[in-house]
């Protein structure tokens, strides 16, 4: 088999494989000697880091694994972070919901909703990039605005603020009165 040829075919098992493949593997599947593997995954290694690709194949003892290379960590994080949402507790999904039906609000107003102290789950939220600072409210003690961010959507599948299902918004102090002085007889 010619070299290019070989190199082509070990970077497409690797790939398939998402996994480290031994040398010995690739070479009975080639129908070569492992020494010609060994060289080609040498020079497609090579090759790789020159270029400077976003992918790397790493030789791990006896076999060869293809990854990511460690510059583009922080990107592949971005982008595939909606695989595993992040694990919220309950107080924080009742802050998060808070927030996203009411914001931009403040931790305050997150406390009055949910009746406690609600200043960890916000800075939790905060940490996770769930939500961000927005602003103040022009007021006294100026409170800062919370905000739900683009990473929010993301890890709940969201396109937009206006994909978040209905809820009824909640009434304080108030009671639905009968509509009219019959229907308060019934009661």
């Amino acid at each position: 088999m010619e070299a290019k040829e070989l190199e082509r075919v070990i970077e497409a098992i690797l790939f398939a494989a998402g996994e480290p493949v031994e040398t010995e593997r690739i070479a009975l599947a080639v129908q070569c000697d492992p020494d010609e593997v060994d060289a080609a995954a040498k020079r497609l290694m090579d090759s790789l880091a020159y270029d400077r690709r976003g992918i790397r194949i790493v030789h791990l003892e006896k076999a060869y694994q293809m990854c990511s290379s460690t510059e583009m960590s922080t990107y592949i994080t971005k982008a595939l972070e909606t695989r595993k949402p992040p694990k919220l507790s309950a107080s924080q999904l009742e802050a998060l919901t808070i927030i996203a039906y009411y914001q931009p609000a403040t931790k305050a107003y997150v406390e009055q909703i949910r009746g406690v102290d609600s200043s960890y789950s916000v800075g939790a939220l905060l940490n996770k990039h769930l939500i961000e600072e927005c602003g103040r409210l022009n007021v006294p003690g100026r409170p800062i605005l919370y905000r739900t961010t683009p990473d929010f959507l993301r890890t709940f599948g969201l396109e937009s603020l206006d994909d978040l299902p209905e809820i009824e918004k909640m009434q304080f102090g108030k009671r639905e009165l009968p509509e009219t002085e019959q229907e308060a007889e019934h009661e």
